[in-house]
């Protein structure tokens, strides 16, 4: 049975994982057993469970707004966390699997595609671009630039201008099991489409919301070697 450690255990998406059925022995820590920012707590968590790959979704992400309020906090978590993991990783040989976030891409064209450039329009996304470039130092890991939100929506509106790739966590577990022996980068979402649209097809009182500069709107990614990859 493949052993898969997993950072920030006790997380929205580690909770969705935890009810899924799969051969796979996934071993979800939460910080008191494994605290990302604390090197010995990595490494003693590493010697006793001996995994070959750690899935590493510990951070920071909401509210978006605590990025700006509280940058020292993201950076520690989404950035030093990582780096933390990836170093240990790299001295273990362990496989690093890394989420990452649509929010890398500037937003301006859509359609974005796994090699094109990048620039984050938020502090979120910086801190989750600042972790990636350690991830993407060691070749034996595997980077998810995801776009996904837990089952129900939390908000009562949805943006009707904004284009992105959101699915929800147990549509996107589905997918997240056919790449995990993979490597190198993916872009993971649900059909590119307006927020709303998404939301509209599960919630028919979700009302609509129109962007006014806070969120770019052209934020959806090229799923195309995705597709290539799992079909």
């Amino acid at each position: 049975m493949k052993k898969i450690l997993v950072t920030g255990g006790e997380g929205r998406f580690a909770n969705e994982l935890k009810k899924t059925k799969t051969k796979i022995q996934f071993i979800f820590l939460n910080k008191k057993k494994l605290d990302i920012c604390n090197s010995n707590s990595i490494l003693n968590a590493i010697k006793k469970y001996r995994p070959k790959t750690i899935l590493h979704l510990a951070g920071l992400s909401r509210p978006m707004d605590i990025h700006k309020k509280n940058m020292t906090k993201s950076i520690s978590l989404n950035i030093i966390g990582t780096a933390n993991l990836v170093k240990a990783c790299v001295k273990y040989k362990i496989k690093i699997i890394y989420f990452s976030t649509s929010y890398i891409y500037p937003g301006t064209k859509g359609n974005y595609k796994e090699n094109d450039s990048l620039l984050p329009w938020n502090n979120y996304g910086w801190s989750k671009l600042g972790g990636e470039c350690s991830v993407q130092m060691y070749k034996n890991s595997l980077i998810l630039r995801a776009c996904m939100t837990q089952r129900p929506f939390v908000h009562k509106a949805a943006y009707f201008n904004v284009k992105s790739n959101f699915i929800y966590h147990d549509d996107f577990i589905k997918i997240f099991l056919k790449v995990l022996n993979k490597y190198g980068i993916f872009n993971i979402g649900g059909k590119p489409q307006p927020i709303y649209n998404f939301v509209k097809k599960d919630n028919k009182n979700v009302k609509k919301r129109y962007s006014k500069g806070e969120f770019p709107l052209k934020q959806d990614m090229n799923l195309n070697k995705l597709y290539k990859t799992i079909s």
